[in-house]
């Protein structure tokens, strides 16, 4: 994916164009003075992202896991994602 650079100032002018330009680009970076400060998300990306803040959280004891989850594991598919 390219890397949308928008600066600071441009980006709240614009804050309505941008909203829907980041429905096509998942990810803009905001700048000010050549550096990123920030970034704006589309709504699909930023679900990505909780799932992935989740799940970096979770411990597991492979003792007290789960059946569903040892099925899950089991069945489980090398290079493929969960759904």
């Amino acid at each position: 994916m390219q890397d949308i650079l928008i600066g600071a100032a441009d980006f709240a002018r614009n804050f309505g164009r941008y909203q829907d330009e980041a429905f096509r680009v998942d990810v803009m970076k905001i700048t000010s003075h050549g550096r990123v400060i920030g970034g704006y998300l589309s709504a699909r990306e930023l679900a990505h992202y909780e799932a992935l803040k989740r799940r970096e959280r979770e411990v597991l004891v492979v003792g007290e896991l789960p059946e569903d989850l040892v099925r899950d594991i089991e069945s489980a598919e090398y290079g493929v994602a969960p759904d």
